[in-house]
């Protein structure tokens, strides 16, 4: 994921898309949503790795646009930047709703997405915020508690049983809704990661 790698890094790993011919690209985008399809998907998994570097070159390319490749047919076309659907559900999602993995640009606004799944969504988000907060406490809050390491450690652990509800409870309801979707599993500033997010 781009978020928790150095730009030199991650540049050095696009490379080999770079390299693809456009219809090249096109093919092996289609092919990968195809495997995509119904399931919800980590974040950090390497395939969604990969997916989200070749989309980005994809993107850059304008490869959607030209219609290279027959998209697998239950992804419709997002009205951000016309590539498939394939959103992203992060802590964010009140604010930004499901993200694009494409453009990065939100797909679906909170009040866009389905209603019979916007209350569960609420819900989670509302709880979430103030967790992940504490990472954040300005000076005087952090004083407000006699032992602040530990208020951070009990909201990572918190993060974790609320990211893996999130990631297996929540998320499949949305495939009702969407062909895949892919969900943040980390919280990098409660130092939550991946494989810390078990289920």
């Amino acid at each position: 994921m781009a978020e928790s790698l150095p730009d030199p890094l991650w540049k050095e790993y696009s490379v080999v898309f770079e390299k693809f011919d456009e219809l090249t690209l096109a093919r092996w985008l289609a092919q990968t949503l195809g495997q995509l399809e119904g399931r919800v998907w980590r974040f950090s998994h390497p395939l969604i790795g990969a997916y989200r570097l070749a989309a980005e070159i994809g993107h850059e390319r304008q490869i959607w646009l030209k219609r290279l490749a027959t998209v697998p047919a239950s992804f419709p076309e997002a009205p951000c930047c016309r590539a498939p659907v394939l959103p992203l559900f992060s802590r964010d999602v009140l604010q930004r709703g499901l993200i694009c993995q494409h453009c990065s640009e939100t797909l679906v606004s909170f009040e866009e997405m389905p209603a019979d799944l916007q209350p569960a969504v609420q819900r989670w988000a509302e709880e979430y915020a103030p967790v992940h907060a504490v990472a954040h406490w300005e000076d005087r809050q952090r004083q407000s508690v006699p032992d602040y390491d530990q208020a951070y450690d009990d909201a990572a652990e918190e993060a974790e049983k609320l990211l893996g509800f999130a990631g297996s409870q929540l998320l499949p309801k949305f495939l009702e809704n969407y062909p895949a979707i892919v969900w943040e599993d980390q919280d990098e500033c409660l130092e939550v990661r991946p494989e810390d997010i078990l289920y």
